[in-house]
């Protein structure tokens, strides 16, 4: 069964540009969204339907993708979308949310005959807007082919990981990781401000080196001069690290970058930088060379 026509639920900062694509693909039929200004607002800029509810976008699509912020949120949406659902249908969560979870919205909709896959996708607003995301799925191979053209619209590496919850377990990988590079990016380059470097030739240097990477060129520039424009929000990738967190937790460990993190993230969320950038980790570490950090 080839998958032609699809709806997306959940317009934030990554999911409008992601149905965007989906639309210049020619594949998207339906739009839905808690706040519905921002539904229609987009709908009318791609001509594409509103749908009352989730249930009514579920009736007029074969493919439904979700990109929202949280486990509760992918469950409520599962439960919404089921009085339209039919057999054959396959739901696509982007969502980064536990592999428990994940594995539950798909049990609840195997009792309905439609397939489901846990899809999380790294690559900021940038890559969302480009569609060069890269998408970690877990689920049945068998099922990622029939939705991969739809994909492709999205990103430019889709690699399947496993079955269902193997993509939100790969997705936690990449937030360790991100939460290390942004530990260490930061606290680099307020290192390097504290010895009166010129900080644009600071970045421009060691970003031609081995210490090279992709959140220093891209965010460097910004977080130097006070500029932190998400990018990728800071509150969410607390809520990823919690993800992180209890996961670890599971396996009777504790890992030091992810509560350190965490301890720095909850200090910059008191003082109201959740919707900053994560690179607002910079303010944190430049009080580090503060008289009396």
């Amino acid at each position: 069964m080839q998958m032609t026509s699809a709806g997306f639920i959940g317009l934030g900062a990554m999911g409008a540009p992601m149905a965007a694509n989906l639309h210049r693909a020619g594949a998207l039929a339906a739009l839905w969204n808690r706040t519905t200004d921002k539904a229609r607002a987009l709908a009318d800029e791609l001509n594409v339907t509103v749908a009352d509810t989730p249930a009514a976008l579920a009736q007029q699509v074969d493919v439904i993708l979700l990109c929202v912020s949280a486990d509760a949120d992918v469950l409520a949406m599962i439960e919404a979308l089921e009085p339209g659902l039919r057999p054959g249908q396959v739901v696509i969560d982007h969502s980064t949310v536990q592999p428990q979870t994940a594995q539950t919205a798909a049990e609840r909709l195997a009792a309905q005959g439609v397939d489901f896959l846990d899809a999380p996708v790294s690559g900021g607003v940038e890559g969302a807007r480009r569609g060069t995301l890269a998408l970690m799925v877990g689920g049945e191979a068998g099922v990622l082919d029939r939705v991969r053209p739809l994909l492709e619209a999205l990103g430019q590496r889709i690699e399947h990981m496993g079955p269902v919850g193997s993509g939100q377990a790969t997705k936690a990988v990449n937030q360790i990781m991100a939460a290390g590079i942004n530990q260490a990016v930061t606290e680099a380059l307020a290192f390097a401000g504290a010895h009166g470097l010129p900080l644009e030739k600071v970045i421009e240097v060691v970003g031609a080196g081995a210490a090279g990477n992709w959140f220093l060129s891209h965010r460097g520039p910004g977080m130097t001069q006070g500029s932190f424009e998400p990018g990728f929000r800071l509150a969410l990738h607390h809520k990823d690290l919690t993800i992180c967190q209890a996961m670890a937790g599971a396996l009777g460990v504790e890992l030091p970058l992810v509560e350190k993190t965490l301890e720095d993230y909850r200090r910059l969320l008191q003082a109201g930088c959740g919707e900053e950038d994560i690179s607002a980790l910079y303010r944190e570490k430049r009080r580090l060379f503060e008289p009396g950090g």
